[in-house]
């Protein structure tokens, strides 16, 4: 009866073991998995960075013909304002195309692309436009709180130029408004994510500058920036995890 007994508990013993074995390779078996997915997810694939390199190319191409047919229309305002006698709005204008057209200069140089460290950066960011959700790389984040903080810069300015003019508050009139592309360079975002941050943030630096305010952001030495919560707001970028 003892060797029985003693059979039954050495027996019950070896499956105790047996499964507290399979539990813990089960556990390292799941924790292998999430990293392997982790560190996967954080790699850019060929096939990706040759999409990047391609769209980075035509995103480069389609802003120079862009460029060039807005220094056009900025020629035609220029002696519209000219005509009408607007001195400040038409200065302001001549430093906003006089940038553009430093922009245009710095687009002929040649780029390296395909060393950009944007071309196998990871997605970061996530942020929503027009109903529509966009990932994009830090760079990217990057220019595009950059493009807020240039639109309220220009918005400023022009505010400022209008209000010594003597015009009325409206700051879709002015060219910098309607081109939106000041310091846009073609590179990690669309140029139309740009333009509509660059708006945004146009406009409230033109409320600033028209009624020599703050409310907004601030303005000294010919260069504004953005309250960072207004900014956060604006973009609303989340990042990706």
């Amino acid at each position: 009866m003892r060797h029985n007994q003693f059979v039954a508990a050495v027996a019950l013993s070896l499956l105790a073991i047996t499964a507290a074995g399979a539990q813990d390779d089960h556990g390292r078996g799941r924790g292998r998995g999430r990293g392997d997915d982790q560190n996967h997810g954080n790699q850019v694939s060929q096939q990706e960075q040759q999409r990047r390199i391609a769209e980075e190319q035509q995103r480069q191409r389609d802003y120079q013909n862009h460029l060039n047919a807005q220094l056009r229309t900025a020629q035609a305002q220029q002696a519209q304002l000219q005509a009408q006698r607007h001195a400040a709005a038409l200065a302001q204008q001549q430093r906003y195309v006089d940038a553009l057209r430093q922009q245009q200069q710095r687009l002929q140089a040649q780029r390296d692309i395909a060393h950009d460290p944007y071309i196998t950066a990871p997605l970061t960011y996530r942020y929503r436009l027009n109903g529509a959700s966009r990932q994009t790389t830090q760079y990217g984040a990057d220019v595009l709180r950059q493009s807020v903080n240039n639109g309220y810069s220009q918005g400023y300015q022009q505010g400022q130029a209008d209000r010594a003019d003597g015009l009325r508050s409206d700051y879709r009139r002015s060219f910098a408004y309607q081109d939106a592309n000041y310091g846009y360079n073609g590179a990690y975002v669309p140029q139309s994510d740009y333009n509509y941050y660059f708006r945004q943030g146009f406009q409230r630096g033109y409320a600033d500058g028209y009624a020599n305010q703050s409310r907004y952001g601030s303005f000294s030495n010919g260069s504004g920036n953005i309250l960072s919560n207004i900014l956060n707001s604006i973009l609303g970028l989340t990042t990706i995890h």
